[in-house]
């Protein structure tokens, strides 16, 4: 087997133990943080490039990577690549599906039942000494309309565990599994009539440029006054501005965010939200973490011993895929 030279980006002690012990015979090249332009001159001779969502790789970034063959995204979602840039020069893009199922759609309800029972707001009363009740009443998920879309694996189990809780269940996707909502009584809407009848919105779908800020201010204005929105799908489905000024104006119920727009650039200069802010995109990241009826998470669904046990050895099989130049299920 021919020695490849192969760069990670964006891993862990753990990770980087992992796979030096799978890859032992290869050249191996690691990197903490995300891969940026001023970065990848110290990768140039790199034919295979492992990455996490937060390296942006564009045409330039590629045109200073003359060797590279293959991108391994340790990701389900590929939106960070330039595809059409890879297909022009001959780059192969593999990613790791389906790894996170349970994973992502319990953490869907974590948010959803922190906002409901208020747990937030009450663990940081309580963390205070005050154990008053006064504006912690929360309601029931039982009776409720759980709107999803995307009801592909994830969207799957979401509605399973919605049915659950004895919610009833109506979904939004192009691609429609009739049997499987036959099954689990959920019924297929147009994406109007899924707005107007959710109590709680959860977002399960990829990101495109059709669907970028599916989530809108037309969109907002067409919901319940007490509706909640979950997105652990990605941060450019929802156009932040258009929902903190829905929460604002009290017009939506609340958010349970686990990604953000440009969540990237948050992550690499959390200072930003510490400072004065002058970019308008920043103040509204702020405004959203201010209010009450609000929960975000760091990028974290996905973040759990099962699910990065099952990242890290899909990732190795695509690895493999990649050094013995043979067709891989998981190619883009």
């Amino acid at each position: 087997m021919k020695l490849k030279t192969i760069a990670f980006f964006e891993v862990s002690h753990d990770e980087e133990k992992f796979f030096k012990t799978k890859l032992a015979r290869h050249n191996l090249i690691f990197f903490d943080q995300s891969l940026k332009k001023n970065s990848a001159s110290s990768i140039c001779d790199a034919e295979i490039l492992c990455i996490f969502i937060y390296s942006q790789i564009t045409r330039e970034i590629l045109d200073n990577l003359p060797n590279l063959k293959y991108i391994i995204t340790r990701s389900a979602g590929y939106d960070h690549i330039d595809l059409k840039a890879c297909k022009q020069k001959g780059i192969q893009v593999l990613r790791v599906p389906a790894y996170g199922v349970n994973t992502v759609a319990e953490h869907t309800f974590a948010l959803l039942l922190s906002l409901s029972r208020k747990v937030h707001n009450s663990y940081l009363r309580t963390r205070q000494g005050e154990f008053s009740l006064q504006n912690l009443q929360g309601f029931d998920l039982a009776g409720k309309t759980l709107g999803i879309i995307g009801l592909g694996n994830i969207g799957k189990r979401v509605a399973e565990i919605g049915r659950c809780f004895q919610m009833k269940v109506i979904a939004y996707d192009l691609f429609k599994d009739k049997k499987f909502a036959q099954q689990k009584n959920i019924s297929y809407v147009t994406l109007r009539q899924l707005f107007r009848s959710a109590d709680v919105l959860t977002l399960h779908c990829n990101y495109t440029k059709k669907n970028h800020h599916l989530i809108n201010k037309k969109s907002l204005s067409l919901m319940k006054k007490n509706a909640v929105i979950i997105n652990t799908a990605r941060g450019s489905i929802v156009d932040t501005h258009a929902l903190v000024e829905a929460i604002r104006q009290n017009k939506i119920g609340g958010a349970g965010l686990d990604v953000l727009e440009e969540e990237y650039l948050i992550k690499e200069e959390p200072a930003l939200l510490k400072k004065p802010i002058e970019k308008s995109f920043q103040n509204t990241i702020k405004k959203l973490l201010d209010e009450e009826n609000v929960i975000v998470t760091p990028h974290n669904a996905f973040n759990s011993i099962e699910s990065s046990h099952k990242i890290m050895n899909t990732t190795i099989e695509n690895v493999f895929c990649a050094i013995e130049n043979k067709y891989c299920e998981n190619r883009v």
